[in-house]
């Protein structure tokens, strides 16, 4: 099974110099470990700077970003390979709690379907 973790977080609530040594070193620790156990198929952070593409009766639209009205952005993702979705849980579990209590993050995890 493959899943995809959708990593969420409130602008206003990253702490303001970013993420610190200690969550750095775990994160990259944790990655080894998703790694070294064969689940990890691909991660990476996403820049606020994005497009939105939007159509409507047939007519689109485009809006640069980044969207300062956001309450939450997409800060990031994994794409997960696992026997379980119980697995994949225990995996998004680990990695929210690296942050520790200065992150308010959330973890939206979806299965990837495959077509038939």
């Amino acid at each position: 099974m493959r899943h995809l973790m959708l990593l969420r977080l409130d602008p206003g609530q990253v702490p303001d110099d970013g993420p610190d040594e200690r969550l750095i070193a775990d994160m990259t620790a944790l990655i080894e470990d998703m790694t070294k156990a064969g689940v990890l198929l691909d991660t990476a952070g996403l820049s606020p700077e994005s497009t939105r593409i939007r159509q409507t009766g047939g007519t689109q639209t485009l809006t640069d970003g980044p969207f300062t009205e956001s309450k939450e952005i997409i800060g990031g993702y994994c794409i997960l390979q696992t026997r379980s979705k119980e697995e994949a849980l225990e995996w998004s579990r680990r990695f929210l709690r690296v942050h520790g209590p200065e992150w308010d993050i959330e973890v939206e995890l979806r299965a990837i379907d495959h077509p038939a």
